[in-house]
């Protein structure tokens, strides 16, 4: 299941699930067997990077998805290697449609479009001529044979699609055409399905299935399917593809994707990707790098991001200090808003994020891209909060009554003290622990006592699934054409939510409120302008109560690009596709340039 059941991995789940993989050594051959590290980092004759020459010089370099070793491309399992795992660069595997981060729009894929004749059903048609790399056609049968899988076994990721939809059927060789559940009746997220469940032929995928094993357990080591890439080795180092010269999109997409090959270094962490990178060895990544403006104001590389000033990159999820809303103190929301008022978003922007977000806003919906049209910034000022401690001040001695101690922390009137709170996020993800080093120094001077703790990320997985803990910094739904539905839900639905002690895949900390659960069904059906009221109330709801608390806007993606060997990257001046490697992302491998050799 995907964080937060979302259908969407966040990169943080990507980063949980890899540090997870086996250290089994990977097969395959030496493709650029010298090249193990990224490429070569040519320079010219005045010393400067310079393009690479020869079967290099054909190669895009992309880091940033792969920790370990790759055991399998099976994207039916638990911890596929890139590009295999779902949600992953559609090199390999393709999805119906491809959701554009920077629009929320659903552009082509595997399909035309989807079509909606009425409010119950989609039908989508499918690209002429589409192609496995087998050469067998891409049929409805494969779409439908795809899903119905996730309705047999009911452990797949994608199973949820069936929660929304009653039928999927071929209304002819090339034609899908699916029927929505009534009860709940939810088009977004059926949608959201459509464009993040990768097609799998039938005809390799049925053998497999009738062997009577669980689907996830096939090592898959030579993945057919139907994209511009098909997988050539791997090994501990790196995974090499190259461009299948047959693929069938080369008549949609005017032509082939320019990088003959793509090859995915395998590095120990950050640094040494960030070393590779800026020697021109990496074309293209998706890490966190800090103060990466550095690498072109004060080093002058060919270095860039989509902005080229603050943020830098575009949002796309909003991590949340989570509260748990049973605990005492933190079960009342006047406290809750008083922590939240005391805590200073310019500084997790600028340390702990490294500039990369906006000072966040006390609203669920993103403030840029598709949600947008939603935001309503007089709400957030009517109703919610910002850095203000004497406001935080206010809430406590004049609406509760709270006194503090000689230690400096509040204790309620019924005698509640307000803290220890123990506050957590998984060790390694440096800008979360960071933001949550902020939370915390900022909570105790605002007299609310939290310590902090970095435990492995499995841990901190189960704990906070559980209701195990008090507060901790953890994902929603990122942005996608599910949300801000989606995001709703996991910060304040609590049906389908497990009791204490039993694992939920949202609303961790346990919220409720009689009114939400009619509102979000009333705005899984309703129009855009229903939905824009609905969702204000949805929001006013959420910022009376904070039962958590935005801390920053998080890149769907980072998206950071060397231009030494290759160029045309999109950016903001040039924002001919969004800066995505997952879904409408792969647009750009047609359009990037390659620099000729020194």
């Amino acid at each position: 299941m995907s964080e937060l059941g979302s259908g969407r991995p966040s990169r943080r789940q990507f980063l949980m699930n890899a540090a997870l993989l086996s250290a089994a050594a990977g097969v395959g051959g030496g493709f650029l067997a010298g090249c193990g590290q990224g490429g070569s980092g040519a320079t010219g004759s005045d010393g400067k990077p310079a393009g690479r020459s020869g079967k290099e010089g054909e190669t895009l370099f992309i880091a940033g998805f792969q920790w370990g070793p790759p055991n399998h491309y099976n994207p039916l399992g638990q911890n596929a290697a890139w590009p295999g795992g779902q949600n992953n660069m559609q090199l390999v595997y393709e999805t119906l449609v491809r959701f554009n981060l920077l629009d929320g729009s659903l552009q082509p894929g595997l399909g035309k479009e989807i079509q909606e004749p009425d409010a119950n059903s989609f039908v989508v048609p499918l690209q002429e001529g589409a192609k496995w790399q087998d050469g067998k056609p891409v049929t409805a049968e494969d779409v439908v044979y795809t899903f119905e899988l996730a309705k047999r076994h009911a452990e797949l990721s994608y199973a949820s699609f069936w929660d929304y939809a009653d039928k999927i059927e071929a209304t002819d060789d090339a034609t899908v055409k699916v029927t929505l559940g009534r009860s709940p009746y939810n088009p977004a997220l059926v949608k959201n399905s459509l464009a993040t469940t990768y097609i799998l032929p039938k005809h390799v995928w049925e053998p497999l299935e009738q062997q009577g094993k669980p689907m996830g357990q096939f090592e898959n080591t030579e993945p057919v399917g139907s994209g511009p890439y098909t997988v050539e080795s791997f090994n501990q180092q790196q995974i090499a593809l190259t461009r299948h010269e047959e693929y069938w999109g080369k008549t949609v997409n005017g032509g082939l994707p320019k990088p003959k090959y793509i090859v995915h270094p395998i590095f120990k962490g950050n640094q040494d990707g960030d070393l590779r990178f800026q020697r021109g060895g990496v074309d293209v990544m998706q890490q966190f790098t800090p103060q990466i403006w550095k690498m072109w104001e004060d080093r002058k590389l060919a270095v860039s991001t989509w902005y080229k000033k603050a943020p830098y990159h575009v949002p796309g999820g909003m991590p949340m200090l989570v509260v748990n809303t049973t605990k005492k103190g933190l079960d009342n929301p006047k406290v809750r808003r008083a922590l939240a008022f005391a805590i200073n978003y310019g500084d997790i922007a600028d340390k702990a994020m490294s500039r990369y977000s906006e000072p966040a806003q006390s609203s669920v919906i993103l403030p840029t891209g598709g949600e947008s049209k939603f935001f309503d910034k007089e709400n957030v000022a009517a109703n919610g909060w910002k850095y203000d401690v004497a406001q935080s001040k206010k809430i406590l001695e004049d609406e509760l009554g709270a006194k503090k101690g000689s230690d400096g922390i509040y204790v309620l009137p019924d005698g509640t003290r307000l803290g220890p709170y123990t506050a957590q996020t998984p060790t390694g993800w440096s800008d979360w622990q960071n933001a949550l080093r902020i939370v915390a120094a900022n909570a105790k001077a605002a007299g609310i006592e939290i310590l902090t703790k970095f435990p492995q990320a499995p841990n901190v997985t189960s704990s906070v699934q559980a209701g195990d803990f008090d507060l901790a910094v953890w994902s929603v739904a990122s942005t996608s054409a599910a949300t801000p539905w989606q995001r709703f839900r996991d910060v304040l639905d609590d049906r389908g939510v497990a009791k204490l002690g039993q694992a939920a895949f949202w609303n961790y900390g346990r919220f409720k409120d009689p009114a939400v659960a009619a509102l979000l069904d009333r705005a899984a059906g309703a129009d855009e302008a229903q939905q824009k009221e609905i969702y204000l109330q949805l929001d006013t709801i959420f910022m009376r109560n904070a039962p958590m608390i935005p801390l920053m806007y998080r890149p769907l993606e980072f998206f950071e690009f060397n231009e030494v060997n290759w160029k045309n990257f999109p950016n903001e001046q040039n924002s001919y596709a969004p800066p995505m490697f997952q879904g409408a992302g792969v647009s750009w491998l047609y359009k990037i340039e390659r620099v000729a050799s020194a």
